[in-house]
Protein backbone atom coordinates (compact mmCIF):
# COMPACT_ATOMS: atom_id res chain seq x y z
CA UNK A 1 0.00 0.00 0.00
CA UNK A 2 1.46 3.80 -1.07
CA UNK A 3 -0.60 5.51 2.46
CA UNK A 4 -0.66 3.97 5.90
CA UNK A 5 -2.57 6.00 8.62
CA UNK A 6 -3.14 4.70 11.97
CA UNK A 7 -5.18 6.86 14.52
CA UNK A 8 -5.87 6.77 18.26
CA UNK A 9 -7.89 8.36 21.20
CA UNK A 10 -9.86 11.24 20.03
CA UNK A 11 -8.97 11.18 16.35
CA UNK A 12 -9.85 7.04 17.22
CA UNK A 13 -13.39 7.81 18.56
CA UNK A 14 -14.04 10.41 15.42
CA UNK A 15 -13.25 7.99 13.04
CA UNK A 16 -16.01 5.56 14.32
CA UNK A 17 -18.18 8.70 14.60
CA UNK A 18 -17.93 10.11 11.11
CA UNK A 19 -16.55 7.74 8.86
CA UNK A 20 -19.92 5.52 8.68
CA UNK A 21 -22.01 8.38 7.57
CA UNK A 22 -19.39 9.38 4.72
CA UNK A 23 -19.63 5.92 3.69
CA UNK A 24 -23.67 6.17 3.54
CA UNK A 25 -23.33 9.16 2.02
CA UNK A 26 -21.25 8.08 -0.65
CA UNK A 27 -19.12 11.10 -0.09
CA UNK A 28 -16.04 9.41 -1.53
CA UNK A 29 -17.36 8.46 -5.00
CA UNK A 30 -19.27 11.94 -4.83
CA UNK A 31 -15.95 13.76 -4.63
CA UNK A 32 -14.35 11.78 -7.25
CA UNK A 33 -17.24 12.19 -9.34
CA UNK A 34 -16.96 16.26 -8.80
CA UNK A 35 -20.62 16.01 -7.26
CA UNK A 36 -20.27 19.78 -6.29
CA UNK A 37 -23.42 19.58 -4.08
CA UNK A 38 -21.66 17.79 -1.03
CA UNK A 39 -20.82 20.99 0.40
CA UNK A 40 -23.94 22.60 0.84
CA UNK A 41 -25.58 25.03 -1.95
CA UNK A 42 -23.90 28.12 -1.26
CA UNK A 43 -20.63 26.06 -2.07
CA UNK A 44 -21.73 24.70 -5.07
CA UNK A 45 -20.76 27.31 -7.79
CA UNK A 46 -17.59 27.24 -6.67
CA UNK A 47 -16.89 23.48 -6.31
CA UNK A 48 -18.73 22.86 -9.50
CA UNK A 49 -15.47 24.46 -11.00
CA UNK A 50 -13.01 23.40 -8.44
CA UNK A 51 -12.74 19.35 -8.49
CA UNK A 52 -10.60 18.83 -11.61
CA UNK A 53 -7.90 17.60 -9.00
CA UNK A 54 -9.60 14.23 -8.50
CA UNK A 55 -8.72 13.34 -12.11
CA UNK A 56 -5.06 15.31 -12.46
CA UNK A 57 -3.20 12.32 -12.83
CA UNK A 58 -5.10 11.43 -16.00
CA UNK A 59 -4.92 14.57 -17.44
CA UNK A 60 -1.34 15.82 -16.47
CA UNK A 61 0.25 12.46 -18.15
CA UNK A 62 0.25 13.84 -21.64
CA UNK A 63 2.48 16.92 -19.88
CA UNK A 64 5.05 14.26 -18.62
CA UNK A 65 7.29 13.68 -22.32
CA UNK A 66 6.87 17.55 -23.45
CA UNK A 67 8.44 18.59 -19.60
CA UNK A 68 11.02 15.70 -19.98
CA UNK A 69 11.71 16.58 -23.61
CA UNK A 70 12.28 20.52 -22.79
CA UNK A 71 14.39 19.76 -19.57
CA UNK A 72 17.15 17.53 -22.50
CA UNK A 73 16.52 20.74 -24.60
CA UNK A 74 17.89 22.94 -21.66
CA UNK A 75 20.41 20.36 -20.36
CA UNK A 76 22.14 20.58 -24.12
CA UNK A 77 21.81 24.16 -24.08
CA UNK A 78 23.85 23.79 -20.52
CA UNK A 79 21.37 25.21 -18.78
CA UNK A 80 20.89 23.46 -15.11
CA UNK A 81 19.66 26.07 -13.18
CA UNK A 82 15.49 25.92 -12.53
CA UNK A 83 14.09 29.12 -10.82
CA UNK A 84 10.54 28.64 -9.97
CA UNK A 85 8.51 32.29 -9.43
CA UNK A 86 5.17 31.25 -7.80
CA UNK A 87 3.06 32.21 -4.70
CA UNK A 88 1.18 29.46 -2.73
CA UNK A 89 0.21 26.90 -4.43
CA UNK A 90 2.43 27.53 -7.40
CA UNK A 91 5.51 27.21 -5.14
CA UNK A 92 4.65 25.66 -2.67
CA UNK A 93 3.84 21.57 -4.14
CA UNK A 94 7.16 21.92 -6.05
CA UNK A 95 9.29 23.12 -3.33
CA UNK A 96 8.43 19.51 -1.78
CA UNK A 97 9.15 17.43 -4.52
CA UNK A 98 12.11 18.86 -5.78
CA UNK A 99 13.53 18.96 -1.99
CA UNK A 100 12.47 15.15 -1.90
CA UNK A 101 14.19 13.96 -4.21
CA UNK A 102 17.36 16.23 -3.25
CA UNK A 103 17.62 18.40 -6.34
CA UNK A 104 18.17 21.95 -6.76
CA UNK A 105 15.07 24.21 -7.37
CA UNK A 106 14.99 27.84 -6.48
CA UNK A 107 11.97 28.87 -5.43
CA UNK A 108 11.51 32.45 -5.61
CA UNK A 109 8.28 33.03 -3.94
CA UNK A 110 9.31 36.62 -2.14
CA UNK A 111 8.95 40.29 -2.99
CA UNK A 112 12.01 40.91 -0.49
CA UNK A 113 14.46 42.77 -2.50
CA UNK A 114 17.77 41.30 -1.36
CA UNK A 115 16.67 38.16 -2.34
CA UNK A 116 15.24 38.98 -5.59
CA UNK A 117 18.49 40.26 -6.24
CA UNK A 118 20.70 37.56 -5.16
CA UNK A 119 18.02 35.14 -6.90
CA UNK A 120 18.36 37.06 -10.70
CA UNK A 121 22.29 37.69 -10.04
CA UNK A 122 22.90 33.79 -9.10
CA UNK A 123 24.33 31.86 -12.43
CA UNK A 124 21.81 33.90 -14.92
CA UNK A 125 23.83 32.54 -17.88
CA UNK A 126 22.82 29.21 -16.88
CA UNK A 127 18.96 29.86 -15.35
CA UNK A 128 15.65 28.84 -17.16
CA UNK A 129 13.19 30.85 -15.24
CA UNK A 130 9.63 28.75 -14.64
CA UNK A 131 6.37 31.25 -13.95
CA UNK A 132 3.74 29.99 -12.23
CA UNK A 133 0.60 31.92 -12.40
CA UNK A 134 -2.86 30.68 -12.61
CA UNK A 135 -4.56 34.26 -12.91
CA UNK A 136 -1.60 35.11 -15.19
CA UNK A 137 -1.90 38.96 -12.66
CA UNK A 138 -0.11 37.96 -9.32
CA UNK A 139 1.90 41.43 -8.64
CA UNK A 140 4.89 38.98 -7.13
CA UNK A 141 5.06 36.77 -10.39
CA UNK A 142 4.79 39.61 -12.59
CA UNK A 143 7.18 41.34 -10.81
CA UNK A 144 9.88 38.35 -11.07
CA UNK A 145 9.06 37.85 -14.84
CA UNK A 146 9.99 41.53 -15.59
CA UNK A 147 13.30 41.93 -13.36
CA UNK A 148 14.31 38.59 -15.08
CA UNK A 149 13.34 39.72 -18.51
CA UNK A 150 15.38 42.56 -17.56
CA UNK A 151 18.70 41.09 -16.55
CA UNK A 152 18.77 38.24 -19.68
CA UNK A 153 18.19 41.32 -22.36
CA UNK A 154 20.88 43.52 -20.53
CA UNK A 155 23.18 40.15 -20.50
CA UNK A 156 22.56 39.89 -24.49
CA UNK A 157 20.52 36.81 -23.42
CA UNK A 158 16.94 36.09 -25.76
CA UNK A 159 14.07 36.05 -22.62
CA UNK A 160 12.26 33.59 -24.85
CA UNK A 161 15.05 30.88 -24.94
CA UNK A 162 14.76 31.26 -21.10
CA UNK A 163 11.36 31.46 -19.54
CA UNK A 164 8.73 28.80 -19.24
CA UNK A 165 5.23 30.33 -18.36
CA UNK A 166 2.24 27.93 -16.64
CA UNK A 167 -0.69 29.36 -16.08
CA UNK A 168 -4.67 29.02 -16.83
CA UNK A 169 -5.68 28.73 -20.68
CA UNK A 170 -6.88 32.25 -21.87
CA UNK A 171 -5.61 33.92 -18.94
CA UNK A 172 -2.99 37.29 -18.80
CA UNK A 173 -0.26 35.43 -18.90
CA UNK A 174 -0.84 32.73 -21.04
CA UNK A 175 -1.92 35.09 -24.48
CA UNK A 176 1.57 37.71 -23.87
CA UNK A 177 3.45 34.45 -23.21
CA UNK A 178 2.21 32.92 -26.44
CA UNK A 179 3.14 36.11 -28.31
CA UNK A 180 6.54 36.61 -26.67
CA UNK A 181 7.38 33.18 -27.62
CA UNK A 182 7.51 31.81 -24.59
CA UNK A 183 6.90 27.92 -24.28
CA UNK A 184 3.44 27.77 -22.39
CA UNK A 185 2.41 24.67 -20.16
CA UNK A 186 -1.57 25.50 -19.62
CA UNK A 187 -2.97 23.18 -16.29
CA UNK A 188 -6.70 22.37 -15.80
CA UNK A 189 -8.54 25.90 -14.80
CA UNK A 190 -11.05 23.70 -12.57
CA UNK A 191 -8.58 22.80 -9.96
CA UNK A 192 -7.38 25.78 -7.38
CA UNK A 193 -3.93 26.58 -6.84
CA UNK A 194 -3.64 24.88 -3.48
CA UNK A 195 -5.03 21.38 -4.88
CA UNK A 196 -2.84 22.05 -7.86
CA UNK A 197 0.57 19.74 -6.64
CA UNK A 198 -0.15 16.83 -9.42
CA UNK A 199 -0.92 19.62 -12.27
CA UNK A 200 1.53 21.14 -14.57
CA UNK A 201 1.96 23.51 -11.74
CA UNK A 202 3.64 20.49 -9.79
CA UNK A 203 5.07 19.12 -12.53
CA UNK A 204 6.53 21.94 -14.56
CA UNK A 205 9.30 23.20 -11.89
CA UNK A 206 9.85 19.84 -10.17
CA UNK A 207 10.27 17.66 -13.79
CA UNK A 208 12.56 20.48 -15.20
CA UNK A 209 14.65 20.29 -11.95
CA UNK A 210 15.12 16.66 -12.75
CA UNK A 211 12.58 15.07 -10.61
CA UNK A 212 10.90 11.53 -11.87
CA UNK A 213 7.20 13.38 -12.34
CA UNK A 214 6.17 9.97 -13.97
CA UNK A 215 6.78 8.39 -10.83
CA UNK A 216 4.99 10.40 -9.37
CA UNK A 217 2.33 10.38 -11.04
CA UNK A 218 2.14 6.58 -10.40
CA UNK A 219 2.48 6.77 -6.88
CA UNK A 220 -0.88 8.92 -6.74
CA UNK A 221 -2.83 6.28 -8.88
CA UNK A 222 -1.79 3.66 -7.07
CA UNK A 223 -3.97 5.27 -4.14
CA UNK A 224 -6.78 6.98 -6.29
CA UNK A 225 -9.10 4.08 -6.36
CA UNK A 226 -9.09 2.95 -2.82
CA UNK A 227 -9.62 7.15 -2.42
CA UNK A 228 -12.68 6.55 -4.51
CA UNK A 229 -14.76 3.86 -2.91
CA UNK A 230 -17.06 4.21 -0.34
CA UNK A 231 -15.64 2.09 2.55
CA UNK A 232 -14.90 2.32 6.05
CA UNK A 233 -11.08 1.74 5.16
CA UNK A 234 -11.02 4.78 2.71
CA UNK A 235 -7.63 7.03 3.50
CA UNK A 236 -8.90 10.30 2.35
CA UNK A 237 -12.30 10.00 4.51
CA UNK A 238 -10.40 8.33 8.15
CA UNK A 239 -8.17 11.11 7.69
CA UNK A 240 -10.73 13.88 7.07
CA UNK A 241 -12.67 12.58 9.91
CA UNK A 242 -9.53 12.50 12.24
CA UNK A 243 -8.92 16.13 11.46
CA UNK A 244 -12.17 17.82 11.87
CA UNK A 245 -14.55 15.30 13.64
CA UNK A 246 -13.07 15.41 16.97
CA UNK A 247 -15.41 16.60 20.19
CA UNK A 248 -14.65 18.99 21.19
CA UNK A 249 -12.95 19.79 17.83
CA UNK A 250 -9.54 20.16 18.55
CA UNK A 251 -8.64 23.01 15.79
CA UNK A 252 -4.78 23.44 16.04
CA UNK A 253 -3.39 20.44 13.74
CA UNK A 254 0.18 20.13 14.66
CA UNK A 255 2.16 18.11 11.31
CA UNK A 256 5.48 16.91 12.64
CA UNK A 257 7.67 15.12 10.42
CA UNK A 258 9.23 12.34 12.36
CA UNK A 259 11.36 10.20 10.37
CA UNK A 260 9.23 10.69 6.72
CA UNK A 261 11.80 10.47 3.74
CA UNK A 262 9.42 13.54 2.24
CA UNK A 263 10.85 16.73 2.81
CA UNK A 264 8.90 19.70 3.47
CA UNK A 265 5.25 18.25 3.75
CA UNK A 266 4.08 20.34 6.60
CA UNK A 267 4.33 23.44 4.85
CA UNK A 268 2.43 22.34 1.73
CA UNK A 269 -0.18 20.93 3.85
CA UNK A 270 -0.28 23.99 6.19
CA UNK A 271 -1.68 25.96 3.03
CA UNK A 272 -3.87 23.42 2.31
CA UNK A 273 -5.74 22.73 5.36
CA UNK A 274 -5.47 26.67 6.46
CA UNK A 275 -6.46 28.52 3.58
CA UNK A 276 -9.51 25.77 2.58
CA UNK A 277 -10.96 25.22 6.05
CA UNK A 278 -10.37 29.33 7.63
CA UNK A 279 -13.20 31.19 6.60
CA UNK A 280 -16.65 31.81 8.41
CA UNK A 281 -15.06 31.83 12.05
CA UNK A 282 -14.35 28.24 11.65
CA UNK A 283 -11.26 26.26 10.93
CA UNK A 284 -8.20 23.89 11.34
CA UNK A 285 -5.07 25.94 12.11
CA UNK A 286 -1.90 23.97 10.66
CA UNK A 287 1.07 24.16 13.30
CA UNK A 288 3.97 23.17 11.69
CA UNK A 289 6.06 21.96 14.36
CA UNK A 290 9.61 20.54 14.96
CA UNK A 291 9.05 18.13 18.26
CA UNK A 292 6.54 17.41 20.20
CA UNK A 293 7.03 17.08 23.86
CA UNK A 294 5.58 14.51 26.04
CA UNK A 295 3.53 16.69 27.95
CA UNK A 296 2.56 18.79 24.67
CA UNK A 297 -1.09 17.15 24.33
CA UNK A 298 -2.01 17.24 28.22
CA UNK A 299 -0.93 21.27 27.78
CA UNK A 300 -2.76 21.95 24.83
CA UNK A 301 -5.83 19.71 24.39
CA UNK A 302 -7.44 21.42 21.34
CA UNK A 303 -3.69 20.53 19.76
CA UNK A 304 -3.85 17.61 17.76
CA UNK A 305 -0.89 15.73 16.09
CA UNK A 306 -0.34 14.59 12.81
CA UNK A 307 3.16 12.66 12.81
CA UNK A 308 4.61 11.99 9.11
CA UNK A 309 6.48 8.75 9.72
CA UNK A 310 7.88 6.08 7.25
CA UNK A 311 6.66 2.52 7.35
CA UNK A 312 8.30 0.80 9.40
CA UNK A 313 7.78 3.30 12.46
CA UNK A 314 3.42 3.14 11.66
CA UNK A 315 3.04 0.22 14.71
CA UNK A 316 6.55 0.44 16.13
CA UNK A 317 6.69 4.15 18.64
CA UNK A 318 7.95 3.56 22.01
CA UNK A 319 4.58 4.65 24.07
CA UNK A 320 6.34 7.53 25.56
CA UNK A 321 6.51 8.70 21.83
CA UNK A 322 3.15 8.75 20.86
CA UNK A 323 0.18 10.91 22.51
CA UNK A 324 -3.49 10.52 23.05
CA UNK A 325 -5.52 11.26 19.82
CA UNK A 326 -2.50 11.27 17.60
CA UNK A 327 -2.71 10.89 13.94
CA UNK A 328 -0.09 8.81 11.89
CA UNK A 329 0.70 8.93 8.16
CA UNK A 330 2.97 7.51 5.84
CA UNK A 331 3.25 7.01 2.04
CA UNK A 332 4.66 7.97 -0.85
CA UNK A 333 4.32 11.37 -2.23
CA UNK A 334 2.33 11.21 -5.20
CA UNK A 335 0.17 9.34 -2.61
CA UNK A 336 0.58 12.00 0.34
CA UNK A 337 -0.66 14.63 -2.04
CA UNK A 338 -4.07 13.14 -3.26
CA UNK A 339 -4.90 11.67 0.11
CA UNK A 340 -4.49 14.99 1.91
CA UNK A 341 -6.52 16.63 -0.91
CA UNK A 342 -9.70 13.82 -0.79
CA UNK A 343 -9.13 14.58 3.20
CA UNK A 344 -9.28 18.02 3.24
CA UNK A 345 -12.59 18.07 1.41
CA UNK A 346 -14.14 15.61 3.70
CA UNK A 347 -13.15 18.00 6.68
CA UNK A 348 -14.72 21.11 4.83
CA UNK A 349 -18.17 19.04 4.72
CA UNK A 350 -17.71 17.86 8.41
CA UNK A 351 -16.68 21.12 9.04
CA UNK A 352 -19.67 23.25 7.09
CA UNK A 353 -17.59 25.64 4.86
CA UNK A 354 -16.58 25.38 1.26
CA UNK A 355 -13.05 23.67 1.19
CA UNK A 356 -12.68 25.38 -1.98
CA UNK A 357 -12.71 29.24 -1.84
CA UNK A 358 -10.73 32.10 -0.47
CA UNK A 359 -12.87 35.08 0.22
CA UNK A 360 -10.30 36.71 2.91
CA UNK A 361 -7.19 36.19 0.62
CA UNK A 362 -8.21 39.34 -1.38
CA UNK A 363 -8.61 41.86 1.16
CA UNK A 364 -4.38 42.38 1.46
CA UNK A 365 -3.75 42.27 -1.77
CA UNK A 366 -6.90 44.75 -2.37
CA UNK A 367 -4.73 46.69 0.50
CA UNK A 368 -1.18 46.56 -0.99
CA UNK A 369 -2.37 47.41 -4.10
CA UNK A 370 -3.90 50.56 -2.14
CA UNK A 371 -0.80 51.58 -0.51
CA UNK A 372 1.09 51.20 -3.74
CA UNK A 373 -1.16 53.65 -5.56
CA UNK A 374 -1.33 56.31 -2.88
CA UNK A 375 2.36 56.05 -0.94
CA UNK A 376 1.27 57.17 2.19
CA UNK A 377 4.47 58.11 4.54
CA UNK A 378 5.75 55.28 6.52
CA UNK A 379 3.97 55.52 10.07
CA UNK A 380 6.61 56.97 12.70
CA UNK A 381 6.95 54.32 15.24
CA UNK A 382 5.65 54.24 18.70
CA UNK A 383 9.12 54.53 20.11
CA UNK A 384 12.46 52.68 19.26
CA UNK A 385 14.32 50.25 21.57
CA UNK A 386 17.95 49.72 20.74
CA UNK A 387 17.85 50.04 16.62
CA UNK A 388 13.88 47.51 16.64
CA UNK A 389 11.89 50.28 15.82
CA UNK A 390 8.26 49.23 17.18
CA UNK A 391 4.56 50.05 15.75
CA UNK A 392 1.59 49.04 17.07
CA UNK A 393 -2.10 51.30 17.90
CA UNK A 394 -1.40 53.21 21.04
CA UNK A 395 -3.91 51.08 22.95
CA UNK A 396 -1.93 47.75 22.87
CA UNK A 397 1.37 48.95 23.69
CA UNK A 398 -0.63 50.30 26.71
CA UNK A 399 2.19 52.57 27.75
CA UNK A 400 5.26 49.58 26.61
CA UNK A 401 8.27 51.57 26.14
CA UNK A 402 10.88 48.10 25.46
CA UNK A 403 10.50 45.71 23.05
CA UNK A 404 10.13 43.02 25.55
CA UNK A 405 7.11 44.94 27.06
CA UNK A 406 5.51 45.40 23.79
CA UNK A 407 5.83 41.07 23.61
CA UNK A 408 4.26 40.97 26.65
CA UNK A 409 1.38 43.59 25.87
CA UNK A 410 0.91 41.23 22.45
CA UNK A 411 0.52 38.54 24.32
CA UNK A 412 -1.79 39.72 27.17
CA UNK A 413 -3.96 39.74 24.09
CA UNK A 414 -4.08 35.91 23.50
CA UNK A 415 -6.92 33.97 24.85
CA UNK A 416 -7.08 30.78 26.28
CA UNK A 417 -7.80 29.17 23.13
CA UNK A 418 -5.45 31.56 20.48
CA UNK A 419 -2.20 31.30 18.77
CA UNK A 420 0.20 33.51 17.82
CA UNK A 421 1.25 33.97 14.07
CA UNK A 422 4.87 35.14 13.50
CA UNK A 423 5.14 36.92 9.96
CA UNK A 424 8.24 37.80 8.93
CA UNK A 425 8.42 40.30 5.69
CA UNK A 426 12.86 39.51 5.00
CA UNK A 427 15.25 37.72 2.78
CA UNK A 428 14.78 33.93 4.02
CA UNK A 429 18.07 32.31 2.37
CA UNK A 430 19.94 35.33 3.96
CA UNK A 431 18.15 35.41 7.36
CA UNK A 432 16.61 31.67 8.11
CA UNK A 433 17.51 31.86 12.37
CA UNK A 434 14.28 34.07 12.35
CA UNK A 435 12.17 31.33 12.06
CA UNK A 436 13.65 30.06 15.59
CA UNK A 437 11.16 32.88 17.03
CA UNK A 438 8.72 30.79 16.58
CA UNK A 439 9.85 27.88 19.12
CA UNK A 440 10.89 31.04 21.46
CA UNK A 441 7.43 32.50 21.49
CA UNK A 442 5.90 29.14 21.77
CA UNK A 443 7.67 27.94 25.27
CA UNK A 444 6.80 31.95 26.18
CA UNK A 445 3.48 31.98 25.28
CA UNK A 446 2.58 28.60 25.84
CA UNK A 447 0.09 28.83 22.94
CA UNK A 448 0.54 27.83 19.50
CA UNK A 449 3.21 29.49 17.16
CA UNK A 450 2.69 29.32 13.23
CA UNK A 451 5.81 31.00 11.43
CA UNK A 452 5.34 32.76 7.75
CA UNK A 453 7.58 34.32 5.21
CA UNK A 454 5.73 37.28 4.07
CA UNK A 455 4.64 37.57 1.20
CA UNK A 456 4.20 33.97 0.57
CA UNK A 457 1.97 32.97 3.88
CA UNK A 458 -0.65 35.93 2.02
CA UNK A 459 -1.41 33.14 -0.38
CA UNK A 460 -2.01 30.67 2.59
CA UNK A 461 -2.61 30.77 5.84
CA UNK A 462 -3.23 34.36 5.18
CA UNK A 463 -7.24 33.36 4.44
CA UNK A 464 -7.08 31.42 8.14
CA UNK A 465 -5.85 34.86 9.68
CA UNK A 466 -8.82 36.70 8.72
CA UNK A 467 -11.89 34.51 8.30
CA UNK A 468 -11.01 31.16 10.77
CA UNK A 469 -11.59 32.16 14.45
CA UNK A 470 -11.13 35.47 15.81
CA UNK A 471 -8.58 34.07 18.54
CA UNK A 472 -4.87 34.67 17.15
CA UNK A 473 -2.11 37.83 17.90
CA UNK A 474 -0.02 38.83 15.51
CA UNK A 475 3.88 39.68 15.31
CA UNK A 476 4.90 41.25 12.20
CA UNK A 477 8.77 41.40 11.64
CA UNK A 478 10.43 43.83 8.91
CA UNK A 479 13.57 44.40 7.52
CA UNK A 480 15.20 47.73 6.66
CA UNK A 481 16.99 46.79 2.90
CA UNK A 482 19.99 48.22 2.48
CA UNK A 483 19.52 47.83 -1.41
CA UNK A 484 16.47 47.50 -4.00
CA UNK A 485 15.63 46.78 -6.93
CA UNK A 486 12.92 48.91 -9.77
CA UNK A 487 10.01 46.71 -11.22
CA UNK A 488 10.82 47.26 -14.76
CA UNK A 489 8.11 48.80 -16.51
CA UNK A 490 5.89 49.34 -12.70
CA UNK A 491 6.25 52.51 -11.05
CA UNK A 492 7.54 50.89 -7.47
CA UNK A 493 10.25 49.10 -6.16
CA UNK A 494 10.44 45.27 -5.06
CA UNK A 495 11.29 47.51 -1.33
CA UNK A 496 7.96 49.22 -1.89
CA UNK A 497 6.19 46.59 -3.05
CA UNK A 498 7.04 44.11 -0.04
CA UNK A 499 6.20 46.98 2.69
CA UNK A 500 2.80 48.13 0.85
CA UNK A 501 2.07 44.49 1.66
CA UNK A 502 3.21 44.59 5.18
CA UNK A 503 1.32 47.10 5.86
CA UNK A 504 -1.86 46.23 3.96
CA UNK A 505 -2.14 42.93 5.45
CA UNK A 506 -1.62 44.70 9.10
CA UNK A 507 -4.29 47.25 8.43
CA UNK A 508 -6.55 44.30 6.83
CA UNK A 509 -6.07 42.24 10.22
CA UNK A 510 -6.86 45.70 12.45
CA UNK A 511 -10.43 46.18 10.79
CA UNK A 512 -10.78 42.49 11.39
CA UNK A 513 -10.46 42.84 15.32
CA UNK A 514 -7.24 41.29 15.16
CA UNK A 515 -4.03 42.58 17.45
CA UNK A 516 -0.82 43.64 15.26
CA UNK A 517 2.47 44.34 16.51
CA UNK A 518 5.44 45.44 14.16
CA UNK A 519 9.16 45.32 14.73
CA UNK A 520 11.17 46.82 12.20
CA UNK A 521 15.13 45.61 12.17
CA UNK A 522 16.99 49.27 11.10
CA UNK A 523 20.39 46.94 11.43
CA UNK A 524 19.55 43.26 10.91
CA UNK A 525 23.42 42.40 11.56
CA UNK A 526 22.79 43.85 15.50
CA UNK A 527 19.20 43.45 15.71
CA UNK A 528 18.33 39.88 15.30
CA UNK A 529 20.80 38.96 18.74
CA UNK A 530 18.67 41.79 20.30
CA UNK A 531 15.09 40.68 19.13
CA UNK A 532 15.90 37.06 20.43
CA UNK A 533 16.74 38.16 23.68
CA UNK A 534 13.99 40.07 24.18
CA UNK A 535 11.17 37.38 22.98
CA UNK A 536 13.50 35.11 25.14
CA UNK A 537 12.94 36.94 28.10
Amino acid sequence: MSFKIHVSGGAEAAVARHVPSLVNDLVASGITAQDAALWGADAEAEAGIRLGWTEAVAISRPLVPRIVELREKFLSAGLDHVVLSGMGGSSLAPEVIARTGNLELTVLDTTDPGQVIAAVDDRLGKTVLVVSSKSGSTVETDSHRRAYEKAFRDAGIDPAERIVVVTDPGSPLDASAREAGYAVFNADPNVGGRYSALTAFGLVPAGLAGFDIEELLEEAETIALELAIDDPTNPGLILGAAIAGTQPLRDKLGILADGTHIVGFADWAEQLVAESTGKQGKGLLPVVLDVVSPELGENLPDLQIVRLVDNAAMHHLFPADRHDGEILVSGSLGAMFLVWEYAVAVAGRLLGINPFDQPDVESAKAAARSMLDSRPAPASPIFVDDGIEVRADAALLDGASTVDAAISALLAQLPADGYVAVQAYADRDALPQLAGIRDLLAARAKRPVTFGWGPRFLHSTGQFHKGGPAVGVFLQILTDESSDLQVPGRPFTFGQLITAQADGDASVLREHGRPVLTLTLTDTSTNIETLFGDVNA
